[in-house]
């Protein structure tokens, strides 16, 4: 969208998540470390829904056209095919991490939300018909978990689907009310609780239950609680999302603002740099130095974001993410500079 079309809030939103979404990744280099466990926790219970939502709200002007398709395909399709094999390789040749599985049809790490969400936006244009898909989604998303396979991420696909259709329904009018004083409010002790409920994600569910990838048949959970458990995980998702966005600002805050516009930038091109300190001993460094090792690490996976999404380097970073875009936009630029004859 052009600048002034813009909402600052949902690039301020949006760039507070892609932050969190470095620092959770980045935290699989500490694992060992004390209170990993609890900051991991604290933020997958909620940081990928709120993602999910975002990209549902962003995806209501989604049809079956021509150009939203191509843009489609520019956007999302393209760079799957590029960076999952660019990452799979640079995983087990560089880094000389074992990952194993084909092509594509398992996505590795990171490039999970590529294909996903592009399904996701495949199908928009039947989910935003009537609001009757938003309870039905949650059927399919506790159903989902009964699934047990890596292909495109089938799990994760009908898992989170009731946040994707929530963005899809929601106005800006309902968005509205997160400005309210109680809400804002109300964020605050929500927030402490879900961090509470973090310590205790063991006692009450289990961490696999956050990535809505692993299958009821994997979970350690008795067969009549399961799907309790995963409505459970569902609703405490649903505030955390709300009472995080509820707290970020609503004006444009400059260069923040700013950066939030290169969340693909961030996202395809941060897990080389986590792999890059895992192939050079960092997990070594924070098991001697544990509590110095975790408070470098969520403050270097802050930095790496905000180096990721700063304008400079994204002006030379953002032609690979979407290169028929970009070859396109360079020829319409070159044939409206050229020379006309008189």
């Amino acid at each position: 969208m052009p600048p002034a079309s813009r909402d600052p809030w949902l690039d301020n939103v949006k760039m507070v998540l892609i932050t969190l979404v470095v620092v959770g990744h980045a935290i699989g280099l500490v694992e060992a470390t004390a209170g990993s466990h609890w900051v991991y926790d604290f933020i997958y219970l909620w940081h990928i829904p709120a993602f999910v939502f975002i990209s549902g709200y962003l995806s209501k002007s989604f049809e079956w056209d021509r150009r939203r398709m191509k843009n489609l395909v520019y956007t999302l399709a393209v760079p799957y095919l590029l960076f999952e094999p660019a990452l799979f390789y640079y995983r087990r040749e560089v880094v000389g991490e074992g990952v194993t599985g084909p092509l594509w049809i398992e996505p590795h790490w990171t490039m999970w939300y590529l294909i996903v969400l592009l399904m996701w936006r495949l199908v928009t244009p039947i989910l935003k018909l009537h609001w009757l898909f938003l309870p039905l989604s949650v059927i399919v998303s506790l159903v989902g978990g009964v699934w047990d396979t890596e292909a495109l991420m089938i799990p994760r696909f009908l898992g989170l689907l009731p946040f994707f259709v929530l963005g899809l329904h929601l106005k800006p009018r309902h968005l509205a009310h997160l400005d309210d004083v109680w809400v804002k409010v109300a964020a605050v002790p929500m927030l402490v609780g879900i961090g509470v409920m973090a310590l205790y994600t063991d006692t009450w569910a289990e961490s696999a239950l956050l990535w809505y990838d692993t299958g009821y048949s994997e979970i350690p959970i008795d067969n009549e609680i399961v799907f309790q458990t995963r409505l459970t995980v569902m609703m405490v998702g649903l505030l955390g999302s709300f009472a995080v966005m509820a707290l970020v600002p609503r004006r444009n805050l400059g260069w923040f603002t700013t950066m939030g516009t290169a969340t693909m930038v961030v996202y395809l091109f941060h897990g080389f740099a986590i792999k890059t300190f895992l192939a050079l001993g960092w997990p070594d460094f924070t098991a001697a130095y544990p509590t110095l090792g975790l408070v470098l690490t969520v403050l270097g996976a802050i930095g790496l974001t905000f180096f990721l999404a700063c304008p400079p380097v994204r002006r030379v970073l953002e032609p690979f993410t979407n290169p028929l875009g970009w070859l396109e936009a360079r020829r319409r630029t070159r044939a409206g500079a050229a020379p006309t004859s008189v």
